[in-house]
């Protein structure tokens, strides 16, 4: 019994300061959602960093996050699942900052050893808050490399490029691919790709180390919406034909396939086909981008993934899985 109450204690103090330390919630917040009182919440947050879970980040993460990341891991058969836990507020932008820290330090490991000379990076909302938690490097010799056009259909720089933002922390060296996310017109794509130096950076980004991409959704609040690289009414095609995730400039329907649609074809960047079999580290936030994310692992390209908790429940959900928590709840309702 007295390893129960222990057991009890540790994960509501990683509970705890999860929600205090990263979340910033206060401890009245937390006492409400934990369902104990204020007190409580004080004397869990001092255990916690009394018994060493608090240190530059938090020791541990809660079991339910745990069997999520084996639940996701043995169904799409990843090299890793990094589960982040909720942080008690279900909108885009606190998912996000629930996965920056725990990303950044993923990928700092990755940064730092020798086997990684370069690494070529999508672009995205979750990878720019992960890239801007990057402590400072010193890996002169590192090639960070476009592996999608870096502008928007009017040539603006895409604010989600990190190519710049990896540059700065590591000192190495950055590669942008300055040419469109999307083509106007399949024509235009033969144009872009014409280029010799177009045609070069592709091909040193293909021989990549690493791979980091995030994972865009179809929906409102998706990047490409919000920033303008695809249209309203390209939006609607792509929901009529049953599109819903975006996956380095191509478009997937719910099983993984890509949906047969023109703007697709108009990406200007490798296809997810020409790194397959090399490591690929996805990341996404927010439970909207369930079915984006459960897409993109159908392909099979995806190699280690970065999600938080509530995106991971909702994909084991819609993918039918079960973890041992979730059939416990059941049993017991």
């Amino acid at each position: 019994m007295r390893t129960r109450d222990d057991d009890w204690t540790k994960y509501l103090a990683i509970r705890a300061a999860w929600l205090s330390f990263v979340g910033g919630r206060t401890q009245g917040e937390i006492a409400d959602q934990l369902g104990v009182s204020a007190a409580k919440v004080h004397r869990l947050i001092a255990h916690a960093q009394k018994t060493g879970m608090v240190k530059f980040r938090i020791e541990g993460r809660p079991l339910e996050c745990l069997e999520l990341e084996d639940t996701l891991t043995r169904n799409f058969e990843l090299g890793s699942c990094i589960v982040a836990p909720d942080l008690g507020v279900a909108d885009q932008e606190t998912s996000i900052r629930a996965i920056a820290g725990i990303a950044a330090e993923v990928l700092t490991n990755f940064l730092t050893s020798e086997a990684i000379g370069r690494v070529g990076v999508g672009m995205g909302r979750t990878l720019k808050a992960a890239v801007e938690e990057l402590p400072k490097i010193s890996r002169p010799e590192l090639e960070i490399i476009s592996i999608s056009g870096s502008l928007t259909r009017n040539l603006a720089a895409n604010p989600y490029d990190v190519v710049q933002k990896v540059q700065e922390r590591t000192g190495g060296v950055g590669y942008y691919l300055p040419v469109p996310y999307f083509a106007e017109s399949p024509a235009e794509k033969s144009v872009f790709l014409g280029q010799s130096s177009v045609q070069g950076l592709l091909d040193r980004a293909r021989g990549s180390d690493l791979f980091v991409v995030g994972i865009g959704s179809i929906e409102n609040e998706g990047h490409l919406i919000e920033r303008g690289i695809i249209s309203k009414d390209e939006q609607a095609d792509l929901i009529k034909i049953g599109a819903v995730s975006d996956l380095m400039g191509r478009f997937l329907d719910k099983n993984g396939v890509q949906a047969p649609v023109q703007l697709g074809d108009c990406a200007v960047g490798l296809h997810y086909e020409d790194v397959r079999g090399a490591r690929i580290l996805a990341l996404a936030g927010g439970a909207s981008k369930a079915s984006a994310t459960l897409a993109a692992l159908r392909t099979g390209v995806i190699t280690d993934l970065i999600v938080d908790e509530n995106l991971a429940r909702a994909v084991a959900n819609e993918a039918g899985l079960q973890t041992q928590c979730s059939a416990a709840r059941q049993r017991t309702a």
